[in-house]
């Protein structure tokens, strides 16, 4: 049974405009919003639940100069493993197949006596200068 926190903030994640992603403390995707479906190329009826190892594969993390990013080094595992928000703006390719550059902040989700929730992740494609 998920933790009502992570119930809550899904619930507050649907109702919102802005792309939202929310994993578990092992960084396994719970969610994401009709909002972030855009930008990851599928709905996540259709996909449901990612590991934390098949996040690499499917959208194929990389920064400014095309390097693949490091799985540590993605926003969720800096706030699931690092307990610290994480800021950066990099590419990915969707579930549709189309490279996107994105910006994103995440955050851990630590709930009530430090019990460790999650993390959850706000993100945008940035406008072209």
């Amino acid at each position: 049974m998920p933790d009502v926190e992570l119930i809550l903030l899904r619930q507050l994640a649907s109702q919102l405009a802005m792309p939202i992603i929310v994993v578990d403390p092992r960084g396994d995707l719970l969610y994401f919003n009709e909002a972030a479906e855009a930008i990851l190329g599928r709905r996540f009826d259709e996909i449901g639940e990612i590991r934390r190892g098949e996040w690499s594969a499917h959208f194929q993390p990389t920064d400014e100069q095309g390097q693949p990013i490091k799985a540590e080094d993605q926003l969720l595992a800096i706030a699931t493993d690092r307990g610290v928000p994480a800021h950066s703006t990099y590419w990915i390719r969707g579930l549709d197949g189309v490279r996107r550059r994105i910006e994103g902040t995440s955050f851990p989700l630590v709930g009530q006596n430090d019990r460790q929730l999650g993390a959850f992740a706000i993100f945008w494609q940035p406008e072209e200068s």
